[in-house]
C-alpha cells in the first residue's frame, strides 16, 4: 500500500525512473515521448546539468533566507538578466512557488495599486470563461474553467466573466471580420454593468491554455482590449503561466500582438521543471505607486535564492541554446505535421495554436462541428491511446461550453528535434485513429 495521496485517484500510475532530452522512462523500461512537457512544464528538457549544477551550487552556498530580510545575489542577477526581456517599462520581479501563487500575487498588487491612488472602491477582477489561473481559491474564482469550479462554487463569485475567446467557436456573425473588436465591446460592456470606478483588473492568457486548447485570438483582440483596459483604468495581467519563457515562439505570449501589460504572471516553464518557480512582475508604474505605502503580501518560499539560481541558469538555456526560435519553428512543423496527418480524420475538427503550443480539437461531426459528450471522455481515451504508443499528451476539455468539447494538447521541450516532432504527429494521428475506430465499431 502507498501512503502518497497520489493526484490521480482513478489508477496506479507507473513510476517514473528517469528523463532525457524528451523522453521519459519508467520503471518496466518503457519510454514515452513527453509531448506535454509534463503538464507543459518542461522548456529545456529533462536531465540538463547545467540545472543541477546551478541548483546545487547556489544551496551548497546558501539555501534559505527570509526574503524581507535580505535579498541575494542570485535574485537580483536573475530579476537584472530577465528584465529586458519583459513586455514592460522598468519592471519589477516577485518570485514566489507557482503560477497560483503569482496569480494570487497579482491579484492582491492590483489592489494594491488601487488603494494607494485613492481609489478604494476598485476591488473586481475581470476574467474570461474558458479560461485557467490555478488551484487557490482567488485563482480559481478567476478561472473560467467550469469543471475545476463546480465542487467549490459556494466558495466562488466575486471575479465577473466574459466570454471566451475561440476563433473555431466564434459566435459573432460577422466572423472573421472584427472578432477583437466585438470581444472588446464585450468586455467594455461588462464594466459599466458592473460600474467601471469597482473594476481593479482584467486577467487572461494572451493564447487559451489547458481550457481552450490552444485557442488563439484574432489579431485585433489584444490592442483592442488593452485600449478598454486604459480607458477605464483598469489595470491589465497577462496570464503568461503556460505561454511563456518561449512556449509561443515569442518570449512571452502577448510579445505576438506587441501590448505591454501592467502585471505579468509567469510559471511552468520559467523553471523548466526543475523548481517550483512562478514570478509576477510588475511595471514601473505599479511598483512606484505601491512602494511608497508597502504591499500587503507575502509567502514563506518567495524570493527564493535555489529558485532563482534555477531561473537563471534555464534562462541562459533558453538564450544559448536559441530555444524561443526553435519553438517558432518546431512549432509551425507541429502544425503542418498534425495537420496533414488528421486531415482525414472523421473526430478531429481544428488543429491550432501558436509555437510549441498546439491543440487538437476533437468533434463528432466535423461539418457541424458538434461535441461530443462529456461522457464519452473523448480526451482521456486519445490521451490512454497515445499513452500505448509511448506518447504523453496533455488534457484540454471543456473548450466547446465548459463542460462539452474535448482536446488535446501538445507542448513538448523546446528542445525537441525534427524527427522528434514527426514522431510526435505519427503518435497522435495513431491515438486518434485508434479512438475513431472504436468508435465507428461500437
Amino acid at each position: 500500500m502507498s501512503h502518497v495521496f497520489h493526484r490521480g485517484l482513478a489508477g496506479k500510475a507507473p513510476r517514473a525512473t528517469s528523463g532525457s532530452g524528451v523522453w521519459v522512462e519508467d520503471e518496466a523500461g518503457r519510454r514515452y515521448l513527453d509531448a506535454a512537457g509534463g503538464a507543459i512544464v518542461v522548456s529545456v528538457g529533462h536531465g540538463r546539468t547545467e540545472v543541477a549544477d546551478a541548483m546545487a551550487a547556489q544551496a551548497s552556498r546558501l539555501a534559505y533566507v527570509h526574503g524581507a530580510a535580505f535579498t541575494t545575489e542570485a535574485i537580483e542577477e536573475y530579476a537584472d538578466e530577465l528584465a529586458p526581456l519583459l513586455p514592460m517599462d522598468a519592471p519589477r520581479v516577485y518570485p514566489v512557488s507557482g503560477g497560483s501563487e503569482a496569480v494570487e500575487t497579482a491579484m492582491k498588487l492590483a489592489r494594491a495599486y488601487h488603494l494607494a491612488r485613492l481609489q478604494p472602491a476598485r476591488h473586481k477582477i475581470v476574467s474570461r470563461w474558458g479560461s485557467y489561473h490555478g488551484n487557490s481559491r482567488g485563482a480559481l474564482d478567476a478561472s473560467g474553467r467550469i469543471g475545476l469550479r463546480t465542487p467549490y462554487e459556494p466558495w466562488l463569485g466575486r471575479s465577473p466573466h466574459v466570454a471566451a475567446v475561440n476563433e473555431f467557436r466564434c459566435p459573432f456573425p460577422s466572423h472573421p471580420a472584427g472578432c477583437g473588436a466585438a470581444h472588446a465591446a464585450l468586455l467594455e460592456e461588462l464594466f459599466e454593468q458592473e460600474d467601471p470606478s469597482t473594476i481593479a483588473a482584467f486577467i487572461a492568457e494572451p493564447v487559451g491554455g489547458a481550457t481552450l486548447g490552444g485557442a488563439v485570438p484574432p489579431d485585433d483582440y489584444w490592442p483592442a482590449v488593452a485600449e478598454v483596459c486604459r480607458r477605464h483604468g483598469v489595470l491589465l495581467i497577462a496570464d503568461e503561466v503556460m505561454t511563456g519563457f518561449g512556449r509561443t515562439g515569442r518570449w512571452f505570449g502577448i510579445d505576438h500582438w506587441q501590448v505591454r501589460p501592467d502585471i505579468l504572471v509567469a510559471g511552468k516553464g520559467t523553471a523548466g521543471g526543475y523548481w517550483p518557480l512562478g514570478l509576477c512582475v510588475a511595471s514601473g508604474e505599479v511598483f512606484e505607486a505601491v512602494e511608497p505605502a508597502g504591499f500587503v503580501h507575502g509567502f514563506t518560499y518567495s524570493h527564493h535564492p535555489v529558485g532563482a539560481a534555477v531561473g537563471r541558469a534555464v534562462l541562459a538555456l533558453l538564450k544559448g541554446e536559441g530555444l524561443v526560435e526553435a519553438s517558432a519553428e518546431r512549432g509551425a512543423q507541429l502544425r503542418d505535421e498534425l495537420r496533414a496527418r488528421l486531415a482525414d480524420s472523421p473526430i478531429v475538427g481544428d488543429v491550432r495554436g501558436l509555437g510549441l503550443l498546439v491543440g487538437v480539437e476533437l468533434v463528432q461531426d466535423r461539418s457541424t462541428a458538434e461535441p461530443f459528450e462529456r461522457s464519452e471522455r473523448m480526451t482521456e481515451r486519445v490521451m490512454a491511446a497515445a499513452r500505448g504508443h509511448g506518447l504523453l499528451l496533455y488534457s484540454a476539455a471543456g473548450c466547446a461550453d465548459g463542460s462539452r468539447g474535448d482536446a488535446v494538447l501538445l507542448g513538448p521541450p523546446l528542445i525537441i528535434s525534427p524527427e522528434e516532432v514527426r514522431l510526435a504527429a505519427e503518435r497522435t494521428a495513431l491515438a486518434v485513429a485508434e479512438v475513431a475506430e472504436q468508435l465507428d465499431g461500437a
